[in-house]
């Protein structure tokens, strides 16, 4: 996913202002060990690609940030500022992604075969506890999310973190003992 940047000269309310005005999202992009490079991007190019992202997998999303001169940015979105009342973007913190250092990422967890599951077919309910995992890893090796199998489950059982299939080149953040989803009674 390709964002247009545009170079932001000073970073003042009056510019902010502006830049909201004129159809831009204010944004900062760190890269590790330096200051951050104050930008913006397009309100309608980056609100279309947020509407086709699945819900929770934006962590997981890597941009494209071009600037002006041609020069090319692998980013994740760090933080998101919405707007109280409306709801709309209204600042950006992104993560340049650099190849060889790793990068921490909260990674999301989806639950498949829920439609087959013994314990929902008995009356039970499926209950999500943790939906996202944070992870450590390379960006070559950052998986767009996890899948957890939960067709066997019965009523009053449950699976764990450890129970995910996580590649050895990516090191989970969180206890592995954590209850990720279980089958409760209505």
């Amino acid at each position: 996913m390709k964002l247009q940047t545009v170079k932001r000269s000073k970073d003042s309310k009056s510019e902010v202002k502006r830049l909201r005005r004129e159809g831009f999202i204010p944004a900062v992009l760190y890269v590790k060990g330096e200051a951050g490079d104050t930008l913006a991007v397009n309100r309608n190019e980056f609100g279309a690609y947020l509407r086709h992202i699945k819900p929770g997998h934006l962590p997981t999303t890597i941009f494209t940030l071009t600037d002006d001169k041609g020069n090319e940015r692998r980013v994740l979105v760090k933080e998101i500022q919405y707007d109280v009342t409306s709801y709309a973007v209204k600042h950006l913190d992104f993560e340049e992604l650099i190849k060889d250092q790793k990068v921490n990422v909260k990674v999301p967890i989806e639950c498949i075969g829920a439609a087959d599951c013994v314990g929902i077919k008995l009356g039970g309910v499926l209950r999500q506890v943790i939906r996202h995992v944070r992870v450590r890893c390379l960006p070559k090796d950052l998986p767009s999310f996890f899948e957890l199998d939960v067709r066997e489950l019965g009523i009053k059982q449950s699976k764990r973190l450890a129970q995910l299939d996580i590649p050895e080149t990516v090191r989970p953040l969180a206890d592995l003992n954590e209850v990720v989803a279980v089958i409760v009674k209505r």
